[in-house]
């Protein structure tokens, strides 16, 4: 992991404190989650003889090996009892890679996969993919969303995700909310997951929130500016609520901002006064409903 005492950490830390929101001694003791479900996680091995697609050579903070036993350390002294992988790799086996590895890893719930909507192999592979028991659906970035609502071929593909009960996660830009909210309208059955948020769009948030198959992964809490946004928090609590939001850590991306611990310390501070059975479902049950798994057991 990143040296926590680097200038861009201490900077984000000492931001961090001084909010109130999170770190604040003053801020009521945050009860232990029953359960964490981490809804965003990237694993990978930078050392096989193929290499990886993503992340590059010239990202030092991410090419290394990431793997469940390295993610386990990088959550310590916090607990994590399941995770969702998603595969960020455009290599078409690399989904069979994750699969794999979810086959002897129990940490790992579902799989979320990459396929390209439009793809001559796309309802291929998905048929392939989609028989093994953890693979819950796909993830694509909204920015190619324009694209694929005015191809009625790759909608169709999207279609057929609906169709099999899969799931589709979208990363999310600001201009793009629009078309997500196009889509849902489109596919109302489709199980639509939208991440990283929050982000500084009022009107999309809202005109997302107002689809009831949109839920929000909670995964964009900390920024490169350290600024908490407490009253972005805010918002997507209110027109999402408790049933609709899922937490994530984004990692290992996280770790080219903050540790996995001040990012859970941040989004923990905030819920700390939320009844327990809202966050309850917050860290997993909403995560368990969405990706379709049993949740785990309270400790």
């Amino acid at each position: 992991m990143p040296d926590v005492t680097s200038p861009t950490r201490r900077g984000f830390l000492a931001r961090t404190a001084l909010t109130g929101l999170a770190l604040s001694p003053s801020a009521p003791a945050a009860r232990t989650p029953r359960s964490v479900i981490d809804c965003a996680t990237h694993f990978y091995d930078t050392g096989r003889p193929q290499g990886v697609p993503w992340p590059s050579p010239k990202e030092p903070v991410l090419y290394r090996p990431s793997l469940p036993p390295r993610y386990l350390d990088a959550v310590k002294p916090f607990r994590v009892d399941g995770v969702v992988a998603i595969e960020a790799s455009p290599w078409l086996e690399d989904n069979l890679w994750l699969l794999n590895l979810a086959d002897r890893t129990p940490l790992i719930r579902a799989v979320v996969g990459h396929l390209e909507p439009g793809h001559p192999d796309f309802r291929a592979a998905l048929d392939r993919f989609s028989k093994h028991p953890l693979w819950r659906g796909i993830r694509i970035g909204a920015g190619t969303l324009g694209g694929i609502l005015d191809d009625p071929r790759m909608l169709a593909d999207l279609r057929l995700l609906m169709e099999k009960n899969l799931s589709l996660d979208i990363l999310v830009g600001k201009p793009d909310y629009p078309a997500i909210t196009r889509l849902a309208g489109l596919l109302p059955d489709l199980r639509i997951m939208v991440g990283h948020l929050p982000l500084d769009d009022s009107a999309g948030i809202r005109a997302c929130a107002a689809h009831r198959n949109i839920h929000a992964k909670v995964s964009g809490v900390v920024r490169r500016s350290g600024e908490l946004p407490a009253a972005k928090l805010d918002e997507l609590w209110d027109v999402f609520g408790p049933s609709r939001t899922v937490f994530a850590s984004n990692w290992p991306t996280c770790d080219m901002i903050a540790p996995y611990p001040a990012v859970f310390r941040t989004i923990d501070g905030y819920l700390t006064r939320q009844p327990e059975d809202v966050r309850d479902r917050f860290y997993s049950a909403n995560a368990a409903a969405f990706y379709r798994f049993a949740a785990p057991a309270a400790r």
